[in-house]
């Protein structure tokens, strides 16, 4: 076997400088910041301290961050284990040997929220869901009174938002993980009786589980990390009624400019994701 030549490294240089520059240097100093008092106003704008898990302390002992982890598995749950992830999948179902015209005029329709940039979809959404917004249009027809759907229902707005901006992809990847499953399979199963339900259960969803673990993993850290479709939408208002832990992060490092604060309650976000990718994979037997 041929030793490569030592100047071949060189090729890849660029690419390992642009990874330390842009993704490991900053992941080190996160870990570094999260453990100091760094700020940009007050006494401590003036020395940096390390000052160990007194960052993590005071998270804990903050009502506003005990709100923001409910907000945000609120908003985890609905948006993407109950809405992206189900409602892709029913998606990818209903549409599985459809014919071919029909399976791309409903994907473009679906596929459209998707590609469309997120800060679009938002300010599509506020005119959607504004007072003399579509919805209240809609509604006005049918005889009843404008809602104030942001004021009145944020959290719904933005979830709704954000299932709308999401389900695409997880129709796409069960559409993939569906058509590989062999035909001759589900004959059998008709043939010997079994239901539509029965085979979904006991013959698709099981050749399926492996899509369904890695999808629900990656919707759940897209979802964990939403911040423009809520900002732009409410803010994480009215009050806190949607101020998730990336907007609360946000608010602690840029509005109120403790860096350090900031950076801590961003690897707490980070632990969130790890937990759930670990609790999805235990769920589902699948092995790492």
């Amino acid at each position: 076997m041929k030793r490569k030549a030592p100047g071949s490294f060189l090729f890849l240089m660029p690419s390992v400088l642009l990874l330390l520059v842009f993704f490991i240097v900053p992941i080190i100093l996160t870990i570094c910041f999260a453990f100091t008092n760094m700020a940009l106003t007050g006494a401590a704008a003036k020395s940096l301290e390390f000052v160990g898990f007194q960052n993590f302390i005071n998270m804990f002992y903050d009502p506003d961050f005990r709100i923001s982890v409910w907000r945000t598995l609120v908003f985890l749950i609905f948006s993407a284990v109950i809405g992206q992830v189900l409602l892709g999948f029913i998606l990818a179902l209903l549409m599985k040997e459809k014919n071919v015209t029909f399976r791309r005029v409903i994907g473009i329709i679906v596929i459209a929220g998707w590609v469309t940039p997120e800060i679009v979809v938002a300010f599509c959404m506020v005119a959607f869901f504004s007072d003399n917004g579509s919805l209240n249009q809609i509604l006005g027809w049918f005889g009843a009174s404008p809602i104030s759907w942001l004021f009145s229902f944020p959290m719904v707005s933005v979830i709704i938002a954000n299932i709308w901006h999401g389900t695409a992809f997880s129709m796409m990847v069960y559409q993939s993980a569906l058509d590989d499953i062999p035909k001759e399979v589900e004959e059998a199963a008709i043939i010997d009786s079994a239901t539509g339900f029965q085979i979904v259960r006991h013959i698709t969803i099981p050749m399926v589980k492996g899509s369904i673990v890695t999808n629900m993993m990656l919707v759940t850290l897209q979802t964990l990390g939403v911040f423009t479709l809520i900002y732009t939408m409410t803010g994480g208002g009215p009050g806190t009624s949607t101020q998730t832990l990336p907007i609360f992060m946000y608010n602690q490092a840029f509005v109120n400019y403790q860096f350090g604060y900031g950076t801590a309650i961003s690897l707490v976000l980070l632990f969130i994701g790890i937990i759930a990718s670990l609790f999805y994979m235990r769920s589902m037997k699948v092995k790492v």
